[in-house]
């Protein structure tokens, strides 16, 4: 089975190539930018075996012929950064918007079987109580969250207009190695490692349902082959936490203190809460397997180690 990965130099879409990586069931052919966030070390342990092709999901030519042969495709090629996404809207509906609409052309001249859309929680805006399932509303409050949701429902427009095969997944915030240092947890323990102060937003008090990245991939593997076309799922790991419990964290497992705390202004249009319903994706058999204290371990010791690359 061929299968074309975009965004495989990234965080999540890197990580899901290491969790392929040796099933001899899979041919893996990755495209991939390589803009900040996408990094080649991040597929050093596979590098010469599996195909790589440089280019942008926007550009037709090379996604029509990358995806050339290929049974699935899984989209994680994305621009992601809410900050970035305030400053410069553009840059994020071109890739997440143009470059999905791309993506879903050539899936139909290729007839590839399935199509597997990564999408975000974020496209649901913020709950008070309870949590999102996958009938609820999309109510984006970034142009990151808008640029996805807008890619989310070009998906849904191919399933019902062309029959297109296609799945998406919504995850919850991931975390893990790998992960460009802009977000909360690899930029927090970057900084707190160099003294630096820890920039909370607001209050701290925004909460976030997190999920290790691997058990994140094995989810969308599970959607990717069981999962039913035309479908959304969800993928929450069931760990709410607030920013400034995280922070806390971070600080504790790097025995570092609570002084580089820095509270800064709150950012436009930040939403309050995330919580995913992952009971859908459940019925298919998966769940989440690493507890949320192990893997915050692993995540601070694989950045420890890794050190040199962001400092």
């Amino acid at each position: 089975m061929r299968i074309m990965i975009t965004g495989g130099a990234g965080f999540i879409g890197s990580n899901f190539v290491h969790h392929l990586y040796g099933n001899d069931d899979y041919e893996l052919v990755i495209l991939d930018k390589l803009t900040y966030a996408g990094d080649m070390k991040n597929l050093k342990e596979v590098s010469g075996k599996v195909e790589f092709v440089k280019g942008d999901i926007a550009d037709d030519e090379v996604v029509f012929s990358t995806m050339k042969d290929c049974d699935m495709v899984v989209n994680f090629a994305a621009e992601t950064h809410v900050d970035r996404s305030i400053e410069d809207p553009g840059v994020f509906v071109k890739t997440d918007v143009i470059g999905t609409y791309n993506l879903l052309e050539n899936v139909r001249k290729h007839d590839v079987e399935r199509y597997l859309q990564i999408s975000t929680d974020e496209v649901y805006g913020s709950i008070e109580n309870g949590s999102f399932t996958e009938k609820s509303n999309l109510d984006p409050s970034s142009p990151y969250s808008a640029s996805k949701a807008g890619g989310d429902l070009l998906v849904s427009a191919y399933w019902k207009t062309y029959d297109a095969p296609v799945i998406t997944t919504r995850s919850s915030n991931n975390f893990g190695p790998r992960q460009y240092p802009e977000k909360l947890i690899p930029l927090f323990i970057i900084n707190a490692m160099q003294d630096k102060p820890l920039p909370v937003y607001g209050d701290g008090k925004n909460v976030r349902d997190w999920i290790y990245v691997m058990d994140n991939c094995k989810g969308i593997e599970v959607a990717l082959l069981k999962g039913e076309l035309g479908e959304v799922y969800n993928i929450g790991g069931g760990n709410e936490r607030n920013n400034l419990e995280i922070t806390k964290l971070i600080l504790e497992l790097l025995r570092k203190p609570e002084s580089l705390i820095t509270f800064v202004e709150d950012r436009l249009g930040h939403d309050r809460r995330y919580s995913l319903d992952s009971a859908k994706i459940m019925k298919l058999g998966w769940k989440p397997e690493t507890t949320f204290e192990d893997a915050m371990q692993e995540t601070v010791e694989w950045y420890k180690k890794n050190f040199s690359r962001f400092k």
